[in-house]
């Protein structure tokens, strides 16, 4: 039996402490330990990007990290970003444009979404296309995701505090 360690970390925005085996993967904490069921575990070999969180400010797949790497660190997942108008925005939009079929991608296509549009405000299509290109969505054509995208980058939001 492996044995349990006890991690502190930060998750949505508040601290946390959390029993973790040597071999749990950060999904399956999330998703088994804590609730987290946006969190999906796909493929299990980080290709198809359901299982997307913010490790530390950069989006990472879940499945292929251990959780007790995860001390100290800052974790956001897609049920996280509260008072977030970029994170409100993309949700709303995706609901919208109908890009949220079954669900199963959503979590970690948000995610990639708000990361694009941070580091590339207005991206093009073929950008967004080629941002989200890790992230399988088995339901939609991808057409409607990449509108959601599109829309909420070009949207006048006041991301930074200025318009």
């Amino acid at each position: 039996m492996d044995p349990s360690y006890a991690l502190s970390f930060k998750l949505n925005g508040r601290q946390v402490k959390q029993e973790v085996s040597p071999r749990t993967s950060l999904a399956d904490m999330l998703r088994n330990q804590m609730g987290l069921t946006a969190t999906h575990i796909g493929c299990e070999q980080g290709a198809c990007g359901a299982c997307n969180v913010v490790v530390d400010g950069k989006t990472v797949r879940s499945c292929l990290i251990f959780a007790i790497q995860m001390e100290g660190a800052e974790i956001e997942t897609s049920q996280g970003f509260e008072g977030d108008p970029l994170m409100a925005t993309l949700r709303e939009n995706f609901a919208n444009r109908n890009a949220l079929q079954c669900g199963f991608c959503t979590g970690g296509m948000l995610l990639a979404a708000r990361d694009l549009i941070k580091t590339t405000p207005k991206p093009n299509r073929e950008e967004i296309r080629e941002h989200i290109s890790g992230n399988f969505c088995r339901c939609t054509g991808y057409e409607a995701i990449v509108d959601a995208i599109w829309k909420t980058a070009h949207e006048a939001l006041d991301l930074e505090g200025e318009k």
